[in-house]
Parts: structure tokens; C-alpha cells; sequence
């Protein structure tokens, strides 16, 4: 029997393994998928995971649930050696060991790129897992519950003040939810202003959203500073050691809350740890039909997708286009991966990936949105219902679909729900300190502020 060997269970691992379930005969090929984590993390969820609209539950989407016939290895790919068709494999418990393959799909990811900017890696949380998810929502109600017992000066205005660093899709989308957020709990917050809030969206280009065209980018723009926010375009941060946020335009102040969204990274597995071919960039070099190679230099038996592969664009109609590294393509591009992968082992025939963009839409907090295909723009409250359309359609599983719309049904009727559970990071706290306040402070987070 074939083994295939599956890096990564990520938005093009979950498709291309769903597929192969779907249509593999019986005895054909057993299918292993390598990945740290149990389950697939949704990504566009994860603003509203932030907001509290999504469960952070909904958005991952359990491997073993969904994958019944595949095995699951819980573990860290940390080398592949093409060579020697194996993988080495580093599991959460126990020693590494070597996995051989016949068939390998190489869909690791990105990573978040990071920079080596004072106190960043101290004091930041990413936006790319749901862990970071709930630990910033936790994070901002917790500042509030803080704030509001404390006069107003600077270590009140120190916690409610947040800074999003990049501003694509993930950074705007984080921040227009988060500064929904925080307008919610006024609400609940007699004590405090409105014109408390500080809210810094940090852009190091001229704009926002380089996906959508000029115009809605800097409708989006005015939209977040009619709502209160400061956007620093033509910005980078220089520091951030003991929270204090330094940006390059010369702003200054104290954060309590630091967001880094400023784009991906080759996966470091990709780049350094593998004898396959990659690009300048670090990504897998891909063909059309997504084996690894060039159209003249195939690797034979050896496919990625996502994040981590290079693949052309062959919708674009220019030459050394790439597609964009997104959901859109990755899910794609995984359903298109499986059915080349039953092509090859049949001796048939396979196809070139080829997908034209259904359009960008982007959440900027509840009722608020922004939507463009080609040269029409939709704004506000229905690009809103489009992007909660689309991402409930999109999300895999019925039994996914379902939760998510129930958990919206429910704000929709009674509101978000504001509570912190900021203690599940410490959970043995009540227990050892037999809720004695005298012995021993609760800790604040895991991020110093």
C-alpha cells in the first residue's frame, strides 16, 4: 500500500486529505497527516473570536472528528528528505523518529513575520491561532475591569490603549473588531469615557488592504477614524520595551494591549530544513498542477499547496504571476491537490490549478464591512451579511456551519457575551491559594504590561 504523508493540517492539508477520504479506493493508499495541533484553525474567524461573535471552539475545526480515515500524528515535521523519501517527526511526547512516504504534500503554512524590534517578542501577541484569539479578547475586558477601579491617569489610560501593527486583512479586520469591542463595554462601563479610548491602527505603506483598490481603502480608513481610531500610515514600529509603543512618525505613548499582524513568513520547515527546490522567497517552487518542481524539473511524487508554495496565478493573465496567499486559494487549491493526487496514482491525467477571485470581503466590527470584486465595492451593513454569508458557507462541516450560526443567533437576540476567562491561564491559582488573597497575587497575563 502507497503511504501518503500530508505536512500540515491547515486549510490546504484539512481539503486535500478531505478529498482524498472522499474518493480513495479501499487498499489503495493509507493517508498520515503530521501537525502540532488537533484540529484546523478557520482563520477568518478569528476577528470575531476577538469580538466574541465566534466561539473560539467554532473556529477550529477538529481533525480527528472529520478525518476518520486518515492517522493523525501529533507532532512537529522538523525535516524533509526528499532524498531519502522520509519526513523526521518530533512528537509532543517521546523521541523523534523518521516517517517514510511514497506520496508527499508539503502544506505547512506561514508563519507570522516578525522583525527584531525592541520588546516586541515581550510584550505582542499574533492573530494567527486561536489561542492568541481568546488570549486578546481576554486581554482588552480584563483592561477594562482594571481601568474602571482606578483614577484616571496613566496607568488607567495605559490599558485603554491598543495598538494593531499591519494593515491587511487580519490586522484590519482584528482591529475594527476590537475597537467594536471596546464600544460595547462602554456600555458596561459607566465609569469610563469614551474619549478614553485610544486606538492605533500602524500601517507601514501608504494604505490599507492592499487587496482592494484605492478607493475603499481609504473609505475604510475614514471609516475607523470616524469611529475614533488614529491610523498611522507610512509607519513602523520602532520599540516597544516595558509597553511603551515608539512609531516612526514620532507618536509615542503607553500601550496596554499590542497586536502583530504585519504579514507572513516562509515556514521555517520549507526554508531551511528540506533538500526540495525553493524560490527567494523561502516557498516551495510549484507548477500549475501543484507538483513540486518547474515545468522542465518535476519532483516526482511530491505536491504542496497553501501558504508555503509558490504556485502561478494562471488567472491573472500575466506572466510569473503567484497566487495570494489566502483561504480563498488555499481551500481551492487543496480540493484541486486531491483529485491531481488520485490522477497520478491511476495514471491519468492532471489538471492546472486555475481560479478566478470571487471577490475580497473584510469584517470591520459588527454591522460593518467592506466588499469588492473587480469594480464593484459594497459598504457598510451588506458587505457585513456578505462576509458572514460567505465564511458560514466557507467554514468545513455541517456540524461547523451550524454552531457558528447558532452562537450569531444568539448575539443577535441577547448581545455579545462579555466575560473574561483570562484565569484558565493560570487554573491551579484558586486551588493553591485556597482563596487566600494574602497569599500570593493573582497573575496579571502572560504578557508583561
Amino acid at each position: 500500500m502507497r503511504e501518503i504523508v500530508i505536512v500540515g493540517g491547515g486549510y490546504a492539508g484539512f481539503s486535500t486529505t478531505w478529498g482524498l477520504e472522499k474518493k480513495l479506493r479501499r487498499g489503495e493508499a493509507r493517508v498520515t497527516v503530521v501537525d502540532p495541533r488537533p484540529y484546523m484553525t478557520y482563520q477568518p474567524f478569528l476577528p470575531e473570536v476577538v469580538a466574541g461573535s465566534v466561539e473560539a471552539r467554532h473556529a477550529a475545526v477538529s481533525l480527528r472528528r472529520h478525518l476518520r480515515r486518515t492517522r493523525l500524528i501529533a507532532g512537529s515535521v522538523t525535516e524533509i528528505r526528499n532524498s531519502a523519501r522520509t519526513v523526521t517527526v518530533r512528537p509532543h511526547s517521546g523521541p523523534d523518529f523518521d516517517l517514510h512516504y511514497d506520496v508527499l504534500v508539503v502544506t505547512a503554512g506561514a508563519v507570522t513575520r516578525t522583525f527584531p524590534i525592541p520588546g516586541l517578542s515581550e510584550q505582542a501577541y499574533g492573530l494567527k491561532h486561536v489561542e492568541e484569539a481568546v488570549a486578546i479578547r481576554d486581554r482588552l475586558l480584563t483592561s477594562f475591569d482594571r481601568a474602571a477601579t482606578l483614577p484616571r491617569g496613566p496607568e488607567r489610560s495605559k490599558l485603554l490603549t491598543v495598538t494593531v501593527v499591519g494593515g491587511g486583512f487580519t490586522g484590519v479586520e482584528g482591529f475594527g473588531e476590537l475597537l467594536g469591542l471596546a464600544t460595547v463595554l462602554l456600555r458596561h462601563y459607566p465609569e469610563i469615557g469614551a474619549e478614553e479610548l485610544a486606538f492605533h491602527l500602524v500601517e507601514a505603506r501608504g494604505r490599507i488592504l492592499p487587496e482592494v483598490t484605492d478607493r475603499p481603502g481609504e473609505w475604510v480608513v475614514r471609516s475607523l477614524e470616524k469611529r475614533g481610531a488614529r491610523v498611522h500610515l507610512n509607519t513602523q514600529l520602532v520599540s516597544a520595551e516595558a509597553g511603551r509603543v515608539v512609531l516612526s512618525d514620532g507618536a509615542e505613548y503607553d500601550c496596554g494591549l499590542l497586536v502583530w499582524t504585519a504579514g507572513n513568513a516562509a515556514n521555517p520547515i520549507v526554508h531551511n530544513h528540506t533538500d526540495l527546490p525553493v524560490d527567494e522567497r523561502g516557498l516551495l517552487t510549484v507548477r500549475a498542477d501543484l507538483r513540486v518542481g518547474t515545468d522542465t524539473d518535476v519532483v516526482a511524487d511530491v505536491w504542496a499547496a497553501g501558504d508555503n508554495a509558490s504556485v502561478p496565478d494562471l488567472a491573472a493573465g500575466r506572466p510569473g504571476a503567484r497566487t495570494v496567499p489566502n483561504a480563498q486559494h488555499a481551500v481551492r487549491q487543496g480540493r484541486r491537490l486531491a483529485k491531481n493526487i488520485l490522477a497520478a496514482l491511476r495514471g491519468r491525467p492532471t489538471k492546472d490549478y486555475a481560479h478566478r477571485s470571487l471577490g475580497v470581503v473584510a469584517t470591520l466590527g459588527l454591522g460593518r464591512g467592506v466588499f469588492q470584486y473587480r469594480r464593484l465595492v459594497v459598504k457598510g451593513f451588506p458587505a457585513w451579511l456578505m462576509h458572514r454569508g460567505y465564511h458560514l458557507l466557507a467554514v468545513p462541516s455541517w456540524e461547523r456551519k451550524a454552531r457558528v450560526f447558532a452562537v450569531w443567533t444568539t448575539a443577535a437576540l441577547y448581545g455579545r457575551d462579555i466575560v473574561s476567562l483570562v484565569s484558565v491561564q493560570h487554573p491551579r491559582d484558586a486551588f493553591t491559594s485556597s482563596g487566600d488573597p494574602h497569599r500570593g497575587e493573582e497573575p496579571t497575563d502572560a504578557v508583561a504590561g
